[in-house]
């Protein structure tokens, strides 16, 4: 038996020693049980193992340092969801076929080590260590040295400095998660350059086959292709959720909750393919770009709790697939745009602590703006030109036949002359 899947259990208690013993396991999935202790020091053994999953369980304590050399044909290393503390060794990042690393909800601590830029692991599709207590800047060595990369998630540890331009190096990148960090300076420009999120896939997807990581285990004496279904953890319409069979949809960045400053780039509307946003509790300034609504695959916008200001781009209404919106507690000013996809939008709190805005679904009524002005005037200038024509048709005739009423000599004049003209015509005939 080349696979060992316990996986969804009720499992509990230390990982039986004999559970390796005489096997040469390929696959290891631990995930979703109650297992507890240090890291299985059996998994040594396992010298052909290329998946490793012990995922959402009770283990503790620091990864040993003979990962790296022990077991080198492993491609998954997933451990999310345990009790894992310490820095990462730099053994670890020997694993030269290593894809998957999935270290995220743990106690981890300490920088990203550099070994891990040394061309070692320049195979690695995931990189997750969000929920963890990492710290220092991020390494802008991410940038040329990982260049399979498509899922960096970062979220709720203790990063500082500025988002690396350099990230924008990464062809397939398709997933940014630095939420919850105590990062600052600006949103790089470059990162309307991710020619992973340019294109503009259909609206129904298919999910590709290459969506999840794929490894060769020897079965039956045969070669055979075995998936791991990527997952990742996404803050997403308010709270975490797990994609897993979908990550290859999922298209976007969360760099909410950290001190980012200056403007929104309007470079990051040329990224067609994004499907969520999530720019919130910053301290980013400027307006709204005017071209956010060429994001048409967006379903997730969140820009509240900033210092943007302006108007709402009338472009937004083209929003046709968003699900979430979020501009609350800006200094945004002026009427609020419509549309088909906005006018589902109901619940005033989407708009609320912007004092300047006004129209549907705030309550205050908006004053003409300067165009409308204008234009009420004009109309008021015709309709007054009207009723001047018609009071004047009006005034002109009861003069005239007010004439002929009240005055004698003018009246007898009147009928003496169409009497005559009366006679003239009868005569000539």
């Amino acid at each position: 038996m080349l696979a060992m899947d316990l996986s969804n259990n009720s499992f509990s208690g230390e990982l039986p020693i004999s559970t390796s013993l005489g096997l040469k396991l390929q696959s290891l999935r631990l995930a979703n049980n109650k297992f507890l202790g240090v890291f299985p020091s059996v998994i040594e053994t396992c010298r052909d193992l290329v998946i490793l999953d012990l995922g959402n369980n009770m283990f503790f304590g620091d990864m040993p340092s003979w990962i790296g050399k022990s077991v080198p044909s492993l491609q998954v290393l997933s451990l999310p969801s345990n009790n894992f503390s310490g820095v990462l060794p730099p053994e670890l990042f020997q694993l030269s076929n290593l894809q998957v690393l999935d270290l995220s909800i743990n106690f981890f601590s300490g920088e990203i080590p550099m070994a891990m830029g040394n061309h070692n692991c320049n195979s690695l599709v995931t990189l997750d260590i969000g929920n963890n207590r990492f710290s220092g800047g991020i390494p802008t060595w991410i940038g040329s040295q990982l260049p399979y990369l498509k899922v960096l998630r970062l979220r709720s540890n203790n990063f500082t400095g500025e988002i690396p331009m350099e990230l924008s190096w990464l062809p397939q990148l398709q997933l940014i998660d630095m939420a919850n960090n105590r990062l600052i300076g600006s949103i790089p420009v470059c990162f309307g350059n991710l020619t992973s999120m340019t294109h503009n896939p259909p609206t129904f997807l298919v999910p590709r086959p290459d969506s999840a990581p794929s490894f060769q285990i020897m079965r039956n004496g045969q070669l055979r292709v075995a998936e791991f279904p990527g997952r990742v953890n996404i803050s997403w319409k308010g709270r975490e959720q797990t994609f897993q069979d979908s990550i290859g949809l999922i298209t976007g960045f969360d760099l909410s909750c950290n001190r980012l400053t200056e403007s929104i780039p309007e470079d990051l509307t040329y990224l067609k393919g994004l499907r969520f946003l999530n720019l919130s509790r910053n301290d980013l300034s400027g307006s709204i770009p005017e071209k956010i609504g060429s994001l048409e695959l967006l379903d997730f916008l969140d820009l509240s709790c900033n210092e943007l200001s302006g108007t709402i781009p009338p472009s937004i209404s083209n929003l046709r697939s968003l699900g979430v919106l979020n501009l609350s507690n800006n200094h945004l000013w002026g009427r609020i745009p419509t549309g088909d996809q906005l006018q589902t939008f109901v619940d005033p709190s989407i708009y609320g602590n912007n004092p300047g805005l006004c129209g549907f679904p705030l309550l205050n009524v908006c004053e003409p703006t300067l165009d409308q002005g204008a234009e009420v005037r004009k109309e008021l200038r015709d309709l007054g030109l009207w009723y001047s024509v018609i009071l004047g048709f009006v005034f002109g005739f009861w003069i005239w036949f007010g004439t002929l009423f009240f005055l004698e000599p003018w009246r007898f004049f009147f009928l003496r002359f169409i009497d005559g003209l009366g006679r003239k015509i009868d005569a000539r005939r």
